[in-house]
């Protein structure tokens, strides 16, 4: 079996990854499962959230990506993430400009989400064409205070803040610039690059869980809006059913992806939110998102069955909810000049 570029199947991680864990610890309280982003380790009265994500398809503000794309892991948990470590694999020649320039990255974003770089691991890895940083992040809760993005139940409304793509949108607008200079216009080119100052999650994260009625939260990173909406679906065993006019889709994104004949509801999303929610909430959550800047939406709801992943189409026909075999962003990627 060959696989795509991207996350491995569903399947896979079921038939062999969940299969070879070691030793079960009492303190693990919650541990790798289908759409489950962090594991929780209860120590005393506390509860440690933990997560790891790689940084591998982009080349512009990968440092920066590092430290927000982990951040957003610990923070759908509905917890402040304060401990960042990283790996930084580089290709031979780096200099030390681009050394510098990395760690600046992860400074400046660590900063500005009050974390903490406790160490790691930099090397010159042979084979490598670009770097590439693994992260590993963790915040701490009082023991039980948290959600996780197994806990959303049938009838509950779901909230996706901001819009569609928006990491994939700012990586293509920078990484692919040369392509899409002259092929879109030059203002919306240069909004779509500053999309990454909007990949931050933990602000609408942690406002969300304090307003209340949360039962799960998930941020769309590969396989995008589409792809996170099933792995929520499958972590909390429901069914979907979303509205494509309820979507939130930029220009920006609309653009890019017409121009690369890519699926802006398969294109990485950090960034974006997804919030199940209790339904006497939701208007209680999007109005304390919108009090404090941040768009946000209803896009659907969930079902009792969890084999309906529906999508209604603007004109009312339902079809199937697609299941990202791999992110667009490959796709797009791929025809670099």
């Amino acid at each position: 079996m060959r696989f795509a570029f991207g996350k491995i199947p569903p399947e896979i991680l079921e038939k062999i990854v969940f299969k070879h864990l070691g030793v079960k610890r009492k303190e693990v309280a919650v541990g790798p499962s289908l759409g489950v982003d962090c594991a929780v380790i209860d120590v005393g009265e506390s509860s440690i959230v933990v997560s790891t994500d790689p940084i591998t398809g982009a080349l512009e503000r990968i440092g920066w990506l590092a430290v927000n794309i982990n951040a957003n892991d610990i923070a759908t948990f509905g917890v402040h993430p304060s401990f960042f470590a990283s790996c930084m694999l580089l290709p031979e020649k780096t200099s030390e400009k681009t050394i510098e320039n990395l760690c600046a990255q992860m400074d400046e974003a660590a900063k500005k989400l009050e974390i903490s770089i406790i160490g790691g691991h930099c090397e010159i890895t042979p084979g490598l064409t670009h770097p590439i940083i693994v992260g590993c992040i963790v915040g701490i809760t009082k023991r039980g205070h948290y959600v996780t993005s197994r806990g959303a139940e049938p009838g509950n409304k779901l909230i996706l803040t901001k819009t569609v793509g928006i990491e994939g949108t700012a990586i293509l607008a920078n990484d692919m610039e040369a392509q899409l200079r002259g092929k879109v216009d030059n203002e919306l080119l240069s909004n779509a690059k500053s999309f990454f100052e909007s990949i931050s999650v933990v602000k609408e994260a942690l406002l969300a869980f304090e307003t209340g009625g949360v039962t799960a939260m998930h941020d769309p990173t590969e396989g995008g809006v589409a792809g996170g909406i099933h792995e929520l679906a499958d972590a909390s065993n429901v069914g979907v059913k979303i509205f494509e006019e309820k979507l939130p889709v930029a220009e920006e994104t609309l653009e890019i992806c017409r121009f690369f004949q890519i699926d802006p509801l398969q294109l990485i999303s950090s960034g974006a939110l997804l919030i199940a929610t209790k339904k006497q909430y939701a208007a209680k959550i999007l109005e304390k998102l919108r009090k404090n800047g941040i768009k946000a939406s209803i896009i659907g709801e969930t079902l009792d069955n969890p084999k309906k992943r529906i999508l209604v189409r603007k004109d009312g026909f339902e079809t199937e909810l697609v299941r990202p075999r791999s992110d667009h962003l490959w796709l797009a990627l791929g025809k670099r000049a």
